[in-house]
């Protein structure tokens, strides 16, 4: 069972994936382009409810990962998800997805909360050693969320995807279990 203290940050809570509840907000998140750039190297395409609850009940049924949506704290609102998947049980490492589906709540810290409770839950609960994730080159706003979290730039794939006719890398970025206890040592654990 999950501490729920455990999911709980300053601004947001990681909560359970509802198929019935959450596939009207993925409609809304899906139809607009900026989020989905900002997501996503694939190009921008609709998608109906009914595929959108299909693919969470699909996914909600694979034990190698764990999603979450992020609620605010202050009013209840499902503003995202993040989610921990990959070599979780055999090699102690995972991937990080995350997405702030709301754009008020951009630039705001709720991502950068959100971030750092996955990174405890990853840590403390699934004992992973590694973290790591990708993001486009010209997403500065979540590279310095993702640094403000504790992840470090590892690399670069150069001139990965074009946007808007122009080339654009996706940086790698990671976090090792000790830089992460080093970096809150207290303050998480």
């Amino acid at each position: 069972m999950i501490n729920n203290d455990l999911l709980a940050g300053e601004k947001v809570r990681l909560i359970e994936l509802d198929p019935e509840r959450d596939s009207k907000s993925w409609v809304k998140w899906f139809e607009n382009s900026e989020y989905l750039r900002l997501l996503d190297s694939e190009p921008s395409r609709l998608r109906s409810e009914k595929v959108s609850k299909e693919w969470m009940e699909k996914h909600l049924s694979d034990f190698l990962e764990f999603e979450f949506y992020i609620q605010t704290l202050d009013d209840g609102k499902i503003i995202g998800g993040v989610g921990l998947e990959g070599n979780i049980r055999t090699h102690q490492e995972a991937f990080v997805g995350i997405g702030i589906g709301e754009p008020d709540y951009w630039g705001k810290g709720y991502g950068t909360d959100a971030m750092r409770l996955i990174l405890r839950y990853g840590f403390l609960e699934l004992n992973l050693h590694r973290v790591s994730l990708n993001v486009f080159g010209y997403n500065t706003r979540a590279i310095r969320s993702y640094e403000k979290a504790g992840f470090v730039v590892e690399g670069r794939s150069p001139n990965f995807l074009i946007r808007d006719g122009k080339r654009w890398d996706l940086v790698w970025m990671g976090i090792l279990k000790e830089e992460w206890i080093k970096k809150y040592g207290s303050e998480f654990i």
